[in-house]
Parts: structure tokens; C-alpha cells; sequence
């Protein structure tokens, strides 16, 4: 990532927020078969259970669609999960696009992680209705994002990297009411 104008905003830890380390992802599309394939490949199964994520190790696949996966591995690991995918799916029907220089991730955490994302975000993310290993595709008022409730109080967004210093500038707005 040498091109400036791929480096990800320089944005700073806070008690609540910490940016995550660069990663490989890739938007999948495919059928029944190709899930299969694409899961030995990878290495995660792919979820068939709507708004779920799977991970294994430091991969994780995301159900954004009834085909459509995001699969999410280190930044080290592009080259091998590249391969092995196209190995895997050379003769079945499917889409792979590289999406890892588009997005960046960031971790909401803390007690108050769910308070902060309910700011900007129309979902319920109670517990009950937003539970642990649940995401999905949503707005942070006015940007998209993808959201994964990794832990009871830690989100994980996927953001567009032009929309990511909105997105933290909103939380920081909405943390500033924490502190009055």
C-alpha cells in the first residue's frame, strides 16, 4: 500500500474506538456449490443463516445477501486466499471481486459501544434483537457500512475508506454526550 491515496485515514485510538490492522476482502457470489468450494478454500464455512458471520482462526466470512459473502483474512494472507479460491472455483460459476483497499475496519467497544452505534444507526442493537456473531449491511446516518457485533460490547463496522473519518467524526460527536 504505497499509493498514498490508498492509506487509510489516520484516525486514533479512544477508549471506545480502535482502528483495526489493514486486511484481504473479497466480495463472493455464487451458488450452493461454489459456497461449498469456496468454504474448503477458504477455510471458514460460508453462513447460510441470514446476517450471520463464521469465523475460524483470523478469517471470517459475513452473510451480506442470499449469494453474497464477505470474506475477510490478515493482509498477509491475500496471495494464499487468492489462489486458493481461484483453484477451488475454477470451473464453477461464481463472482470474486478484491474489495481490500475500498475499506477500512474499526472496533466499537466498551460499555457504551452499543449507545454510540444506536446514535447514527436505525437498527435495534439490543442484545436480544442484534445478538453476538450477527451483521449485516447498514447506514451510520448518512454513510454505509457493515456491521458485526463480535462481542456483548464490541462492534466491528467495514467502511468505505472515503467515509471513514465522517463515520468516527459522528461517533466522536455522539461520545461527546457520554462526557457532558
Amino acid at each position: 500500500m504505497s499509493d498514498p491515496k490508498r492509506q487509510p485515514p489516520r484516525i486514533e485510538s479512544r477508549a471506545w474506538l480502535a482502528p483495526l490492522p489493514a486486511a484481504t476482502r473479497f466480495i463472493f457470489r455464487g451458488g450452493a456449490a461454489a459456497a461449498q468450494a469456496a468454504s474448503r478454500a477458504f477455510g471458514v464455512e460460508l453462513p447460510a443463516t441470514a446476517c450471520r458471520a463464521n469465523v475460524a482462526g483470523a478469517r471470517a466470512a459475513l452473510w451480506l445477501g442470499p449469494d453474497e459473502q464477505l470474506l475477510i483474512a490478515p493482509e498477509g494472507d491475500a496471495t494464499a486466499a487468492r489462489a486458493a479460491l481461484a483453484a477451488a472455483l475454477e470451473s464453477i460459476p461464481h463472482s470474486i471481486v478484491d474489495i481490500s483497499h475500498r475499506q477500512v475496519a474499526f472496533e466499537v467497544k466498551g460499555p457504551d459501544a452499543e449507545w454510540l452505534l444506536q446514535a447514527g444507526c436505525p437498527l435495534d442493537l439490543d442484545a436480544s434483537q442484534f445478538p453476538v456473531g450477527m451483521c449485516t449491511r447498514t447506514v451510520y446516518l448518512k454513510a454505509e457500512i457493515t456491521l458485526w457485533r463480535t462481542g456483548a460490547d464490541t462492534f466491528r463496522l467495514e467502511i468505505w475508506r472515503s467515509f471513514a473519518e465522517y463515520v468516527v467524526g459522528m461517533l466522536e460527536e455522539s461520545a461527546l454526550e457520554l462526557t457532558a
